[in-house]
């Protein structure tokens, strides 16, 4: 903690018996520190006990108009549930995630890795289940409804747009692929391929163990260049780009779907003719053709903490708020106040402005983060939620922050989070929060809780925060190394 590079820095630690309560270490436990992605603890903690684990979406297509023998002459609706996967990290039944998500591919010097699934297997579930009523031919437009609630921007990195239909967490993977020789030009492939979006792509393949630099920019919002290099023999290197509509997204991609089982679709696939949806509560009265439920909300929960997925994040204030009959972020942020008190929290003592702690007014305190895991232990959803936590030195955000070696490896489960801004007067990244809060079985067997903060430390030019994740990882192995045991031990 007072090493030169923490000089001007501020640290907020408290670590407490997760048995007693006892307070084993504590520096400044009541002040209010920026918490970045600890945030995610918070507004999980709130959508889990709200919705419940074993929640499922349900997200069904409805036909407007008549089907006459195969032929539908009408319209087809799918009904957006919030559902924040659609299928697309399915695999044989379960929910896979990829240490380093795809949605923080555009930054950091860490590869991004994509989940060995099918993006639209939602979306082809529908289509098929349509094939299979005997649907040959859509006249009629093809239209998503997503009213569920208002879009908003998401409070963290990667793709901002939250909305209740989402299709590859509403980006395109773009995955560049070196060729076998220098000089000759690497292939560039997009993943789910959609007529909507245009890629011009150029990059060249260089020597071996030059270094890769491939950078993508929007042209406008449908549109993208990928330029740069890579070299012979590297990894494959994804890029993303964000989708600013996921409805005509969607929209696109179904119709895709649609088309691959053999249904011949009339509508324009760019764009709908009309976007004339029924009143909300029509459609108990229209004919529910196919529904696609999800795979249970502990998943997404799993997800969301163990690659601090900020999209994810940020949509569950308006589920919680939807849950209480208000579809709102900010709705879903009172309720989560109320959630928060009742597991002991003083919500009065912390601020929020969304779900993934990227807002300036997220801050939170050592000792509210240690209140918090101390009510969602006393919960029947307790193992679900701590076992959703990274654990340090084996998955998730916490996979490299100690070595293979480190006697802490396995043993500590916890939230992550970093939170940068530009410091623009030195070009250089000011790194206004990195943090960890979870709980650890130490040495000698005592169960903890924790949490620590390091807020403000200027980050040489060109650096990164990964000497950072290294000092809290060392401050990690010191609590497991150096913590007594237990008074009432034997």
């Amino acid at each position: 903690m007072h090493r030169s590079e923490y000089k001007h820095s501020r640290w907020g630690i408290m670590i407490v018996d997760a048995q007693s309560g006892q307070t084993i270490y504590a520096v400044s436990p009541d002040r209010l520190f920026i918490p970045a992605s600890t945030t995610k603890l918070f507004s999980c903690a709130t959508a889990l006990t709200t919705l419940g684990p074993d929640y499922r979406f349900e997200t069904p297509v409805f036909v407007r108009g008549v089907i006459n023998k195969g032929i539908l002459e009408g319209d087809l609706i799918l009904v957006a549930s919030g559902d924040l996967t659609m299928g697309g990290r399915n695999k044989e039944g379960k929910t896979l995630f990829e240490n380093y998500d795809h949605t923080y591919a555009n930054g950091g010097s860490t590869p991004s890795t994509l989940t060995p699934t099918d993006p639209l297997y939602g979306l082809n579930q529908l289509a098929e289940q349509i094939s299979k009523k005997g649907i040959k031919e859509i006249t009629g437009e093809i239209l998503i409804d997503e009213r569920l609630f208002p879009r908003f921007r998401s409070s963290g990195s990667g793709p901002e747009i939250v909305s209740s239909i989402m299709i590859n967490d509403n980006l395109v993977d773009v995955t560049v692929i070196p060729a076998s020789k220098p000089n000759e030009l690497a292939r560039v492939e997009m993943r789910p391929k959609c007529d909507l979006i245009q890629m011009d792509a150029e990059v060249k393949t260089t020597e071996e163990n030059q270094p890769p630099k491939v950078i993508i920019q929007a042209m406008n919002s449908t549109q993208f260049t990928i330029r740069g290099t890579i070299p012979v023999k590297h990894a494959p290197i994804n890029r993303f780009f964000p989708i600013e509509e996921p409805s005509l997204f969607a929209r696109n991609l179904f119709i895709r779907c649609l088309r691959e089982k053999g249904i011949l679709v009339h509508a324009n696939a760019l764009r709908p003719s009309f976007f004339n949806l029924p009143p909300k509560g029509f459609y108990p009265k229209l004919n529910k053709i196919a529904s696609y439920e999800s795979e249970p909300f502990r998943d997404v929960i799993k997800v969301t903490l163990k690659v601090s997925h900020n999209l994810y994040a940020s949509t569950l204030p308006a589920l919680v708020g939807l849950k209480k009959g208000d579809p709102t972020p900010t709705n879903g942020l009172r309720i989560q106040k109320q959630i928060l008190t009742d597991l002991g929290v003083d919500a009065n003592a912390i601020s929020f402005g969304g779900g993934a702690g990227g807002t300036n007014s997220d801050l939170v305190s050592p000792r509210e983060i240690i209140h918090l895991l101390q009510g969602m232990a006393k919960r029947p959803e307790a193992t679900i939620y701590f076992d959703s936590l990274p654990v340090m030195g084996l998955d998730g955000t916490l996979v490299d922050t100690v070595s293979a070696s480190s006697p802490a490896r396995g043993k500590v489960q916890a939230k992550t989070g970093t939170f940068i801004w530009f410091d623009l007067l030195n070009n250089r990244p000011m790194l206004r929060s990195k943090s960890i809060a979870g709980k650890m079985t130490t040495a000698k067997n005592r169960s903890l809780y924790f949490a620590i903060f390091l807020n403000d430390v200027a980050i040489e030019t060109g650096g990164s925060p990964a000497r950072e994740s290294k000092a809290l990882g060392e401050i990690c192995e010191l609590i497991y190394n150096l913590t007594p045991a237990s008074p009432n031990s034997k």
